[in-house]
């Protein structure tokens, strides 16, 4: 499986280079496709209120009152029937995409197992609210449907009489079937969203709303489809012929055509136990679970920074347990931490330049404390030699930079790069441990642990806590984004980093003596 899901994670972003090189990052749809989800989410909801507002639940009036809307109404109703129909379809496609980039990323074992447990069963209620909306337009096309379903539904010993009996002719069909079709449309939509909100529970700060201009762009594309080829009614539904040749939206019925030749229980059987498998891939294996983060309390004064910045709201602020006249200490929820280390880059007593008492912060990670990472920056720093000498830190998760070190790079990994409190770059630069730091992990605006990559460019600029201290000289701090793929680039952009720490070293070299003695006192 792990094969599988490299091979599919590198097939992904090789595709997202394209759309990096296209749209940028900020737009990519790649890194948007939750929020995209819920985008459109929202589009098929407003478009089926006005929708609802005209639809008549008669036998017959159903029918001709979409097609009103459509004809008559074509510059309203028109486009609001199109935009129902494609935004629809477009959210089965990024519910797929995403749970599929998920099981690629490899984001769905161990603590975060809730968000993939708890999608799936979104599935079933978007694909049930999709063919209820077609059932209720009432053309030929529903009227295989709602045989086909009826005799679904027949396979399952829980109905007393058969289901499919009721579209034998329609002296047999009511206005009351519409309004139970009207029913279900309404009230499954209402619990998806009540699923889709769960669903994000465990994520602090989640994305459910694309950047504005994907969305203007995303809308725009279906509001023009939606002129250039409106959504129509095939002919209307006449239970005494049977349709020879209906055309199916494969978004959503794709499993009808198989239904013509399988029967319904076996197909029952299927859907259940792929369901199953698919709730169950969070343990099959299970993934290894790292050490969760660990709150020291003679060192944590309640400042709230690791709870602010923690992407899975595994930390919260609660009154103080041991006394001290802090108000608040932090504790961490076991099941929620993923162990990422993004709260021991917030903490700021995670500090490399502590030498009187034992380097404990306030909070770190047990297998990657805070003195192990200042202990291998300095062994990586020991083995450099030059005037372009670089500590690279990189994240577990992109590609491996340990390859790169020899004389004039040293490497130090850790689980994701806001792990890296920004008081070591300071530690490297100032204790002239190398010429220049240089930072890289997955690709921005796709942190592997949602916002590493989002807080570590806000403390570099200085616009979040931690932030980097004035003193540190910019020009000589690097970074690129390269996760698995860019590795060329990784490469090229490092390279041309280097270069420029030497120019910088050859200017210092022409300033006078005194002048140089002056300027390293003002820094200091």
């Amino acid at each position: 499986m792990s094969a599988l899901k490299r091979l599919l994670r590198t097939g992904f972003e090789y595709v997202e280079d394209w759309f990096d090189i296209l749209f940028g990052a900020k737009w990519n749809p790649f890194y948007q496709l939750g929020a995209l989800g819920w985008f459109y989410y929202w589009i098929v909801i407003i478009s089926g209120i006005y929708l609802y507002i005209f639809f008549d639940t008669g036998v017959t009036q159903a029918y001709a009152s979409l097609e009103y809307l459509t004809h008559e109404q074509w510059y309203a109703g028109g486009i609001m029937r199109s935009l129902h129909r494609y935004a629809s379809d477009a959210l089965v496609v990024m519910m797929m995409v995403h749970l599929l980039r998920e099981f690629a990323m490899d984001r769905f074992r161990s603590s975060r197992w809730f968000a993939w447990f708890t999608g799936i069963p979104m599935l079933w209620f978007v694909f049930a609210a999709g063919i209820s909306g077609y059932w209720m337009v009432w053309d030929q096309l529903a009227q295989y449907i709602a045989i086909s379903t009826g005799e679904l539904l027949d396979a399952l010993p829980f109905f007393g009489e058969s289901i499919a009996r009721n579209f034998l002719t329609d002296a047999k069909l009511s206005g009351r079937f519409f309004t139970l079709m009207v029913f279900m449309h309404i009230a499954l939509p209402l619990f998806l969203l009540f699923i889709m909100w769960i669903h994000i529970q465990r994520h602090s700060a989640p994305r459910v709303n694309p950047p504005k201009e994907l969305a203007v762009g995303t809308f725009s594309m279906l509001l023009i489809l939606s002129f250039i080829k409106p959504a129509l009614s095939q002919p209307p539904a006449n239970l005494n012929i049977v349709p020879s040749t209906v055309d199916l939206d494969w978004f959503y019925l794709p499993l009808y055509p198989v239904l013509d030749n399988v029967s319904g229980i076996t197909v029952w059987i299927v859907l259940v136990v792929t369901t199953a498998l698919l709730m169950m891939i969070p343990w099959m294996p299970p993934g290894k679970r790292e050490p969760v983060a660990v709150v020291h309390l003679d060192n944590c004064n309640g400042c709230s920074r690791c709870a602010a910045d923690c992407p899975f709201s595994a930390i919260t602020m609660k009154p103080r347990s041991d006394g001290s006249t802090y108000e608040q200490e932090a504790v961490v929820e076991p099941d929620n931490c993923t162990s990422c280390g993004i709260c021991v880059g917030a903490c700021p007593t995670a500090t490399p330049f502590r030498t009187k008492s034992e380097l404990s912060p306030g909070i770190e990670l047990p297998q990657n404390t805070i003195k192990e990472l200042r202990e291998l920056t300095v062994s990586a720093s020991e083995k450099l030699a030059g005037n372009d000498r670089v500590i690279v830190y990189g994240c577990q998760n992109s590609l491996d930079p340990a390859a790169l070190a020899d004389k004039k790079v040293g490497v130090v990994t850790m689980p994701c790069i806001a792990m890296l409190p920004p008081s070591f770059i300071d530690f490297v630069l100032s204790r002239k441990l190398a010429d220049g730091v240089f930072l890289t992990g997955c690709r921005d605006g796709d942190c592997s642990f949602r916002l590493g990559i989002k807080w570590t460019d806000a403390r570099l600029a200085g616009e979040r806590d931690p932030r980097i201290r004035k003193r540190v000289n910019q020009d000589r701090i690097g970074k690129y984004w390269a996760g698995l793929t860019r590795r060329k680039e990784f490469f090229s952009e490092l390279t041309a980093f280097r270069t420029r720490l030497l120019e910088m070293s050859a200017r210092q070299a022409e300033i006078p003596a005194d002048a140089k003695e002056n300027s390293e006192k003002k820094d200091a």
